[in-house]
């Protein structure tokens, strides 16, 4: 191990330790270590202390207020987390034992009456405030008996101590509120196989589900039909992150704009949001900016930004000019030279009265159970064309840039042995 120490006002840097364990015991030997004050904080602390007394017979102590200065600093963090204004803070003692005590509205007790969230406050604050410059404090299950409230607050205030006393405080959770702290407090997830504990540094939709056993979907996407919503769920699936995708139709060109911008409006637009259209109208910026005008009036300065912004949520296909979606997924399955009955199916419809039967005609000439099902085998052929690539291109590059994001890289992460 390679780490930098100091004893007194002397520095040392980069100095090297080598652990082993040839025999029944590790080396180097404790006297021969580089000192450090560590103190650990586990879950019997959350064990009430009326269930640690043996004693049940009357327990008579008697009693000190404890004054100093890091006492009065305990009993008032302890107050604010508990929503209690103690009028003291005490230490109760017998030839037995020691309990510390408070007084709370006009009512005093030791810690053998407190709640085991209470005592447990105490407990981790007395620590942290009386451990010396530099320590390291290890805590099992910080949110112990806590409700959410009391371990926000608590976490304020040991985010303050640590910056104060220059302290390390290593602690695990269950809680999903810890993320609410991430510019505060380095956040790892431990995540167990059958053949390894994997640290991640990352909290990613995957880590959230274990925690909460709820699927989140942070990106949206928003497209016009059932064609392009068969479309961008193939991209979808193909980039292995179906997910953390959703996908909702919007109905005609014009919708897009208009849900676009009430979603703006209602502060639910969010980066992870992309609007896309068919691609066989509104292609330019120039026309998406026209559309977005109506949708979106105003002559402020806050309306050109918030226009501006707007167009940056909103992409299409690579659709051959003046060609409709349905008659190009068409003539990708006419131009294909693979043995497969939509392709052969495909190739002779020559001529439709509506667009839309270039591909509702294959549907039901190969007499699929549902449009959905459909819809998904064409897709699935037409993808197999040399130009498949460059039309789905700006909606894959989008989900790419985020892929890296949400997906979990459970084989470059660091291991941890279990012991």
């Amino acid at each position: 191990m390679y780490h930098d120490y100091r004893v007194g006002s002397k520095l040392y840097e980069n100095e090297e330790t080598i652990f082993s364990k040839n025999t029944d015991r590790w080396s180097p030997k404790y006297d021969r270590r580089i000192p450090r004050d560590v103190f650990y904080i586990g879950i019997s602390s959350g064990v009430p202390k009326i269930e640690e007394e043996k004693r049940q017979s009357f327990i008579r102590y008697s009693t000190t207020t404890l004054d100093d200065t890091t006492s009065r600093i305990i009993k008032e963090k302890a107050g604010y987390i508990m929503n209690r204004d103690y009028s003291s803070y005490n230490l109760h003692s017998d030839s037995k034992g020691k309990y510390i005590g408070v007084e709370y509205n006009q009512t005093k007790y030791s810690s053998l009456s407190m709640s085991a969230g209470e005592q447990r406050i105490f407990k981790i604050l007395a620590e942290v405030y009386n451990a010396p410059k530099n320590s390291l404090i290890l805590i099992d299950e910080i949110d112990l008996l806590l409700h959410v409230f009391a371990f926000k607050k608590l976490i304020g205030i040991l985010s303050h101590r640590v910056e104060e006393k220059k302290l390390q405080i290593v602690f695990s959770t269950h809680s999903i509120d810890i993320l609410n702290f991430s510019e505060s407090i380095n956040i790892r997830h431990l995540y167990s196989t059958s053949e390894k504990t994997i640290c991640l540094t990352d909290t990613k939709p995957d880590t959230i589900f274990r925690i909460t056993g709820e699927s989140t979907r942070p990106i949206e996407l928003f497209v016009e039909d059932d064609l392009a919503f068969t479309i961008v769920n193939q991209i979808i699936e193909s980039l292995n992150m179906s997910r953390y995708v959703n996908v909702t139709r919007y109905g005609a060109a014009q919708n897009c704009f208009t849900t676009a911008a009430g979603m703006l409006l209602s502060n639910k637009l969010t980066t992870e949001c992309l609007f896309i259209l068919d691609g066989d109208m509104y292609v330019s910026d120039e026309d998406k900016m026209e559309r977005i005008k109506s949708a979106l009036t105003g002559t402020t300065q806050e309306n050109y930004e918030m226009r501006d912004k707007l167009v940056n949520h909103i992409t299409q296909f690579n659709l051959p000019e003046s060609v409709a979606p349905e008659l190009f997924i068409h003539s990708l399955l006419k131009e294909l030279s693979i043995p497969n009955q939509i392709v052969e199916t495909a190739k002779e419809i020559q001529k439709v009265h509506n667009t839309h039967k270039y591909v509702d005609d294959i549907i039901e000439r190969m007499n699929y159970q549902s449009k959905e099902v459909g819809l998904s085998k064409i897709i699935d052929v037409a993808s197999q064309h040399e130009k498949w690539e460059y039309y789905i291109a700006p909606i894959k590059k989008w989900l790419n840039i985020r892929r890296d994001e949400l997906i979990e890289d459970v084989h470059n992460k660091q291991v941890l042995q279990s012991t």
